[in-house]
């Protein structure tokens, strides 16, 4: 239900097709619109746009509100807007030549109590100079909403409002572009995020009929990060070449932290507070060059270096509330970790090579090539911890770790094209990455030692790895245009990715002894995915347009464990999807427009596990979608726009008894009406009202919400 302004189109889409009163009515209407245009001595488009002489600027308030029942939070995140009433400068665009030649240009939108602004001011003088200034923001509303027990029949949410998170942008850019001259731009850039959303990682709580534990409490993710970016880039035509270079530095800083809840709302409830601090610099060049070497061919080439330090911190700190200081006194449930800090520095290369050849009248063939190099180094020392209850204090352990990564990645691309046969065109190619490197880490988070002498927990990590893969894939499509009225359009691809690892150190065993086999378990992993699809345009009549598709899409992952493990290779996981699509546009009258569509898709995730155990049942992911739009002009003047939209996923699972259930099951519908009328030649009024029914079944209907907006504008252009 989101707002925005829209140029008019006097080409009608769509429509709802009236009874025979309102057809006379609107072809009354209709004729009045034309004899008045007729005596305005203007065009349709003139009319919106201001009369014979244009206005090219405007300024839109508008108004409206948003009223829900059921889970208002649910309604905020399915609308991406606040209840209750909002309203402001729409849109606003101020353009005037200052001087011979030379432009102020002035844009912007502010919505109260939306947290949704921006301005941007411009000078442009024509060929030599322009300057431009900006600022934005926008919030975006999270539900909070986790997950549903059925044993109990309670649902697991957030309390409060919604969670918010705050985007924006601050930028700043200045360009030279005189003719026959380096064109030079310069741009600086700040950019933050602010705020909360909902976090991966979910609390656990008691089933209190069974004692299970389950992972349903909803998590925050406390996100506080920002960052500011100067780049420079100068490019140039000289004779048949053009070519250019750039240099970006940037800098930021990263302040997340994850909360979780744990055993929420019972006799022992805690919280953890994950901190996640991260301050960085990047310094990256890049460098390009391209010509017409002959008529027939052309080349491009580029290169580009980057340089990223860091030094990160953080803490896995429990308490009665987030954020507290770690306390050795403080019961604990699980381990954490204190005063940890490190650092990291990455390199990386990257080059690239392409060649458009036109070796005859009917071929383009376009070889391709990208190598790219990195390597990297991390290390970081900190403090593990963990609660013993029978003394009633806590224990630490100090730790350290580093860990690297050298890489190198050559990837060929080559891309046909064929159009030597009347009302065929042909695409075919194929793309191959080779990747080979090596990967160690050592240490990390360590046991923690109880009197007397004790070890608690895993050993820290010692690992190495040389890795190598193969990704390749193939694709071809044909269009053909078989008659006047209609075109086929049939294609797919063949992608194959492989992956070895040898691993020459591990120190966890891989004979599954201890259940810890990672991170050196797995020796082999492949990837296979076969995608096909035809589309079908047919253009029966003047006004009538149905577009029919179909695809089917089938992958599958294998895995191959280390040899002491006792275990062969498996497929891991086997997907399966169906796509079918149909729409269709008809215009049956100069008035009335018709636009509809429908959407059906089956996805079935297979994995080994359950063909041991109805415990864990196959993944489904079917779904389906029906959208109706509609135009209805009734003169010159006035519109009216009724769409409607449908979804239903009725995936729902529930295996495990009083477990959690897995999968989608929820409904949507919604309806849409917009009336528009053109008071004068630079007035233009619009009123809308949206109704969305969301019907959350999966939930008991404990996320389902009803909503209602209703919204005008007022557009002035001058």
């Amino acid at each position: 239900m989101k707002i925005k302004s829209k140029t008019r189109k006097w080409t009608l889409a769509a429509g709802n097709k009236p009874g025979i009163s309102r057809f006379l009515v609107g072809a009354s209407l209709l004729a009045l619109g034309v004899q008045a245009r007729a005596a305005d001595g203007i065009t349709p488009e003139q009319w919106f746009e201001g009369g014979t002489n244009t206005y090219n600027n405007w300024i839109e308030f508008s108004g409206g509100g948003l009223m829900t029942s059921g889970n208002a939070n649910q309604a905020q995140q399915g609308s991406q807007l606040q209840r209750g009433a909002f309203g402001g400068i729409q849109d606003l665009h101020y353009e005037s030549e200052v001087a011979k030649k030379t432009t102020f240009t002035l844009d912007g939108h502010s919505i109260f109590d939306e947290h949704d602004y921006s301005v941007g001011v411009g000078l442009t003088k024509e060929d030599f100079y322009y300057g431009r200034f900006s600022f934005e923001n926008f919030r975006t509303w999270d539900s909070g909403n986790a997950e549903f027990l059925p044993a109990t029949g309670q649902a697991y949410s957030l309390p409060g409002d919604p969670l918010a998170l705050d985007r924006g942008k601050i930028t700043f850019e200045a360009g030279l572009t005189k003719p026959d001259l380096p064109q030079l731009i310069f741009k600086y850039t700040h950019a933050y995020r602010n705020g909360d959303e909902s976090s991966t990682l979910w609390g656990p709580v008691h089933d209190l009929n069974t004692g299970n534990i389950y992972r349903v409490y909803p998590g925050i993710l406390d996100i506080d990060e920002k960052s500011d970016t100067v780049q420079l880039d100068l490019t140039h035509h000289y004779k048949s070449v053009n070519y250019g270079v750039g240099a970006s530095y940037q800098t930021g800083d990263i302040n997340d932290a994850n909360k979780l809840t744990y055993y929420y709302n019972e006799p022992v409830q805690e919280r953890s507070t994950q901190q996640q601090n991260s301050s960085y610099d990047t310094l990256s060049t890049h460098a390009f060059a391209e010509s017409w070497v002959k008529k027939n061919l052309y080349l491009s080439a580029g290169f580009l270096y980057a340089d990223l330090r860091d030094t990160f911190g953080g803490s896995l700190v429990y308490g009665q509330d987030f954020g507290v200081a770690y306390s050795p006194t403080y019961p604990a449930i699980d381990y954490g970790y204190n005063k940890m800090n490190g650092g990291a520095d990455e390199h990386q290369y990257v080059m690239t090579a392409n060649l458009l050849s036109l070796p005859g009248k009917n071929w383009t063939v376009t070889p391709s090539i990208r190598v790219q190099k990195e390597d990297w180094n991390a290390n970081s020392t900190g403090t593990g911890t963990l609660y013993d209850p029978i003394s009633a204090q806590g224990y630490s352990q100090a730790f350290n770790s580093d860990s690297g990564r050298e890489w190198i990645e050559v990837c060929e691309r080559l891309d046909l094209r064929y159009t030597g046969l009347t009302n065929w065109v042909f695409n075919a190619g194929g793309q191959w990455t080779e990747e080979q490197g090596n990967y160690h880490e050592n240490g990390g988070l360590t046991q923690v030692t109880f009197p007397p002498n004790t070890p608690i927990g895993q050993p820290p990590v010692q690992f190495a790895t040389d890795d190598s893969s193969l990704l390749q894939k193939y694709y071809g499509n044909v269009r053909w245009y078989p008659v006047y009225r209609a075109s086929l359009d049939a294609g797919g691809y063949y992608k194959l990715n492989t992956y070895n690892y040898n691993n020459t150190q591990d120190n966890t065993p891989d004979d599954l002894s201890t259940g810890n086999a990672y991170p050196g378990f797995l020796v082999y992993q492949g990837l296979q995915t076969i995608d096909g699809y035809a589309r079908l345009t047919l253009h029966p009549w003047n006004r009538v347009t149905t577009v029919s598709r179909y695809e089917y899409q089938y992958s599958k992952i294998w895995t191959e464990p280390a040899a002491a493990s006792g275990l062969a290779e498996t497929d891991s996981s086997k997907l399966q999807s169906q796509i079918i699509g149909q729409n269709l546009n008809w215009t049956p009258l100069n008035w009335l427009g018709l636009q509809t569509g429908f959407n059906y898709v089956l996805s079935t995730t297979k994995t080994p596990a359950s063909s041991y155990t109805q415990a864990v049942l196959n993944s489904q992911n079917n779904y389906w979608t029906v959208n109706f739009n509609s135009d209805f002009v009734f003169d010159d003047r006035t519109d009216l726009n009724i769409g409607y939209f449908y979804y239903r996923a009725a995936d729902s699972q529930n295996s495990i008894v009083n477990g959690v259930p897995l999968g989608t099951d929820n409904e949507e519908n919604s309806i849409t009406a917009t009336f528009t009328r053109r008071i004068t030649k630079n007035l233009r009024w619009n009123l809308r009202y949206a109704f969305t029914r969301y019907n959350d079944y999966a939930s008991a209907g404990q996320f389902s919400y009803d909503a209602h907006l209703v919204y005008t504008s007022l557009q002035y252009r001058f």
